[in-house]
């Protein structure tokens, strides 16, 4: 994929997901176009300073209702900016967007997080059969995700 000719969606939760996904700026930068979804909370605020953001509800993990009106925001935001690809490590934020998404003709790409050396991530074993990726950094990952890519620590 041409990423000079490619609008990027990164849906992430604050922490250490945000700081996972914005190792990748060099990659990034080379967009067409990129927009952010994630909390509105002073970590992401800052760190995400002059770039493209929509944010979604928190908390997230096992919550429905949230899991819900992040499902709405994935509609109401992926049928406007029509992204051709959706990029993320989690957490469950990601599920909706991923979903929502691949009905909606987006690529999918997810990297599985650092400090799983030997076990899935819900976020992980939710996405996997709607990613077109799946990233791992870790060559014992390989053997959890059948079919996934080893790309080495992004760290």
């Amino acid at each position: 994929m041409d990423l000079s000719k490619t609008k990027v969606c990164i849906p992430t939760s604050s922490g250490g997901h945000l700081t996972h996904m914005r190792m990748l700026m060099p990659l990034l930068n080379q967009a067409a176009d990129r927009f952010w979804v994630t909390f509105d909370k002073e970590d992401a605020n800052t760190a995400l300073a002059g770039e493209r953001v929509y944010h979604c509800y928190f908390p997230t993990n096992r919550n429905i209702r949230n899991t819900m009106r992040n499902t709405l925001l994935a509609i109401r935001v992926l049928r406007r900016e029509r992204p051709d690809l959706i990029l993320s490590s989690g957490a469950a934020v990601a599920v909706p967007f991923f979903l929502v998404g691949k009905l909606l003709g987006a690529k999918t790409v997810y990297v599985e997080v650092f400090d799983r050396v030997d076990a899935p991530t819900l976020t992980g074993r939710l996405v996997r059969r709607v990613t077109d990726l799946f990233v791992v950094q870790w060559p014992e990952m390989e053997s959890v995700y059948p079919g996934s890519v080893c790309l080495g620590s992004i760290f």
